[in-house]
C-alpha cells in the first residue's frame, strides 16, 4: 500500500528532501539559541567577560533567529507544494485507474464511495503527507536535539523524561489500536451519506411530484446522525490522548522546577542555565504536543490510506496487454460460441448459458425477453463491457480479446439503457461520437435519428446548453441525441439497448428507417420490450433466463413460439384498449 503511494510523489520529490533539509537548519538553530543564551548570561552579565561579549554574543542570537526565521518559511513552503502535488497525483491516478474498470469492477465500488475516496479521503492522505515532510521531521528531530542538550547542561533531571517516555508511548499505541477501527466505521458512515445526499439530489423531481420530502428528510438525518455518533467514537479516543500526555509533561514540568529549584540552592546549577533547561523543556514539550497531532492525523490517514489504495491497486477485470494493436475490426460479423458469464466467478448459476449464435455483417437482429432475461448483459459482451466466463465472442471473425479495447469499442457503437449526456452543448455531446466530424455529419446524423427538428427548435440550435445528466431535455429526446452520438461513429455494429422507450412508435418507426437507408451494411442489434421495435429486423432472438428460447423472424415466430406470441397479444390488447 506504501509503495503504491510513494510512487505518486513523482515530481515533487526534490521540494518532499528540501523541506526537511530547511527544518534541519531551523531546528538546529533554535536548539542552540538557550545554549548561547546561557553563556550571554554567565559570563557576560554575571561574569566579567565584558560588553564586547554580550553584543556578540546577542548579534549571533540574532542572525541565528532570522536564519531560523528563513529556513522556516522555505521548509513550509516546499511541504506545502510537496503536499498539494503528492494530493494532485493520487486523485488523478484513482481517477485514471476508474477509468480503466470494466462493469464488473465498477459493481464492486458504488459511486458515493469512489467520490469520497477522491475527495476526502485523498484530502486526508495530502495533509497527512504535508505534516509527514514538516512536522514529522520537525518534532522527532526537536525532541531528540532538544533533549540531548538538556542531558549536557544537567543529566540528572534529564532523566524526569526517561522516565516519562515509556508512558507516553503505551498511551498512544493503545490509542491507535482502539481508534482505527473506529474510523475505518467512520468512513463508511460518510460513504452512506453521500449515497444518500447523491440518490436525493438526483431524483429530486421524483421526490416532488411524490411529496416525500418528509421522508427523504428523515432518511438523511438517520445518515446523518450515524456520521455523527461514529465521528464522536472515532475522536474521543484521540481527544483523550492529548490530556493525558498533557498531564504526563506538566507533572515532569513540575518534578524539574522542583528539583531543578534545590540544585539552583545548593549551588550546584546556575541559574541561567536552569532557565535554559527548562526553554529546552518547552521545546520538548511542543514536539510531543506535535506527536500528538501527527498521531491522530496517522489514525485518522490509515482509513483513508486503505481506502484509496484499495481503488488504485484494484485490478481491472478486462485488460487488452496481449491484444494486438494494429488489428481493426473488419466487418460487423458477430459470433457467439458456448458463451455462459456469471458476474461473480464464484457465483452458482451463469446468467448467460450456452449461448450459440451467428450474425451476419449488415444484419439487423431483434432480441426480446422478459425482465431479468439477460438481454442487456448478453450485448454488453460483445465491446467487452463484461467479459465471457466460458466460451468466445467474435466480432469480424476475431476474438474481441484479440482487440485493443479502444479498437474495438470504436467499431462497436452502444446506446445505453441509461440515456446520459453531460454538461455542455448540444454539439459537444454529439462530438463524443466523433470530435472531428463537420456540422454537416451532425445534423445528418441527428436527422436520422430524428433529433434534428427538436434541436433547431431551441433558440441556439447545436449550441443549445444541456445542464447536467440533460435536464432540460426530455425522455425521447435524450435518447435521441445519444442515437445520434453512436451514429457518429461511424460503427461496424450497432446496439440499440432499449433506447427507444421513451419515443413514440411513429418516431421509431422512422429511426429504424432512416437506419435501413444509411447504414445497410452496418449490424444492427436492437433489445427491446416493444414487439414493434423488432418486427422488422432480419431475425429476431428470443431470450428466457439466459438462454435463446427460439430465433426467427416476427412471422416464424408469431404463433409457434411461447413468449414472443404471449408478449405480442399483450401488447395488441394494450394497444387496442
Amino acid at each position: 500500500m506504501i509503495k503504491t503511494l510513494i510512487k505518486q510523489t513523482k515530481g515533487y520529490r526534490l521540494a518532499s528532501l528540501l523541506s526537511p533539509l530547511m527544518i534541519l537548519i531551523e531546528v538546529y538553530m533554535e536548539v542552540q539559541l538557550p545554549s548561547v543564551m546561557a553563556e550571554l548570561v554567565n559570563h557576560g552579565i554575571e561574569g566579567d567577560a565584558g560588553i564586547g561579549f554580550v553584543v556578540q554574543e546577542g548579534l549571533k542570537m540574532v542572525l541565528m533567529a532570522l536564519i531560523a526565521l528563513a529556513s522556516g518559511a522555505a521548509a513550509a513552503r516546499f511541504a506545502a507544494k510537496a503536499g498539494m502535488g503528492f494530493g494532485s497525483n493520487v486523485r488523478g491516478a484513482v481517477f485514471a485507474r476508474i477509468q480503466d474498470f470494466s462493469f464488473a469492477n465498477i459493481d464492486r465500488f458504488s459511486t458515493p464511495s469512489l467520490i469520497t475516496r477522491m475527495t476526502t479521503d485523498v484530502n486526508t492522505i495530502q495533509m497527512a503527507y504535508t505534516m509527514i515532510v514538516r512536522i514529522v521531521v520537525r518534532s522527532p528531530l526537536m525532541l531528540v536535539m532538544a533533549f540531548s542538550y538538556a542531558y549536557k547542561l544537567n543529566p540528572t533531571l534529564s532523566r524526569i523524561f526517561i522516565i516519562a517516555a515509556p508512558v507516553l508511548l503505551i498511551l498512544l499505541g493503545s490509542m491507535a489500536f482502539l481508534a482505527l477501527p473506529r474510523f475505518k466505521r467512520l468512513m463508511k458512515k460518510v460513504d452512506s451519506l453521500n449515497s444518500s445526499v447523491q440518490e436525493s439530489l438526483i431524483g429530486i423531481r421524483v421526490i416532488k411530484a411524490f411529496v416525500r420530502a418528509t421522508h427523504e428528510k428523515e432518511k438523511f438525518r438517520i445518515s446523518n446522525d450515524e456520521l455523527r455518533d461514529a465521528s464522536i467514537s472515532a475522536e474521543k479516543l484521540l481527544i483523550l490522548s492529548n490530556p493525558f500526555m498533557q498531564l504526563t509533561i506538566y507533572s515532569c514540568i513540575i518534578a524539574i522546577f522542583w528539583f531543578g529549584g534545590n540544585l539552583v540552592v545548593e549551588n550546584s546549577m546556575t541559574a541561567s542555565d536552569l532557565a535554559a533547561f527548562i526553554t529546552y523543556v518547552n521545546q520538548i514539550l511542543m514536539s510531543l504536543m506535535m506527536i500528538s497531532m501527527i498521531f491522530a492525523m496517522a489514525v485518522m490517514s490509515r482509513a483513508s490510506l486503505t481506502r484509496v489504495a484499495e481503488v488504485i491497486t484494484e485490478k481491472p477485470e478486462i485488460s487488452d496487454a496481449d491484444a494486438d494493436a494494429s488489428l481493426e475490426v473488419e466487418n460487423g460479423d458477430i459470433d457467439m460460441e458456448d458463451v455462459c458469464f456469471k458476474y461473480k466467478k464464484n457465483g452458482k448459476k451463469n446468467v448467460i448459458d450456452n449461448i450459440n449464435l451467428h450474425i451476419k455483417s449488415g444484419e439487423t437482429i431483434g432480441i426480446i425477453g422478459g425482465t431479468g432475461s439477460a438481454k442487456t448483459t448478453l450485448v454488453q459482451m460483445i465491446p467487452r463491457l463484461y467479459d465471457v466466463t466460458e466460451g468466445v465472442v467474435k466480432v469480424g471473425g476475431r476474438p474481441v480479446s484479440d482487440y485493443t479495447l479502444h479498437n474495438l469499442r470504436n467499431a462497436v457503437a452502444m446506446v445505453l439503457q441509461v440515456n446520459l449526456l453531460f454538461s455542455g452543448t448540444i454539439e459537444e455531446n454529439l462530438r463524443w461520437g466523433n470530435e472531428n466530424a463537420t456540422q454537416e455529419e451532425i445534423e445528418n446524423a441527428c436527422r436520422v435519428a430524428q433529433a434534428h427538428d427538436f434541436v433547431m427548435s431551441f433558440p441556439d440550435g447545436y449550441q443549445t446548453y444541456l445542464g447536467q445528466g440533460g435536464v432540460n431535455l426530455s425522455g425521447g429526446q435524450k435518447q435521441r441525441l445519444c442515437i445520434a452520438r453512436a451514429l457518429l461513429k461511424s460503427p461496424k455494429v450497432l446496439i440499440f439497448d432499449d433506447s427507444t422507450s421513451a419515443v413514440d412508435t411513429a418516431t421509431d418507426a422512422k429511426i429504424r428507417e432512416g437506419l435501413r437507408a444509411s447504414h445497410s451494411d452496418v449490424t444492427k442489434i436492437i433489445v427491446a420490450q416493444r414487439i414493434s421495435s423488432v418486427e422488422h429486423a432480419d431475425r429476431i432472438i428470443v431470450l428466457d433466463y439466459g438462454k435463446i428460447d427460439a430465433i426467427g423472424s416476427h412471422e416464424e415466430l408469431l404463433g409457434t413460439n411461447e413468449i414472443y406470441t404471449e408478449v405480442y397479444k399483450s401488447q395488441q390488447e394494450g394497444s387496442v384498449a
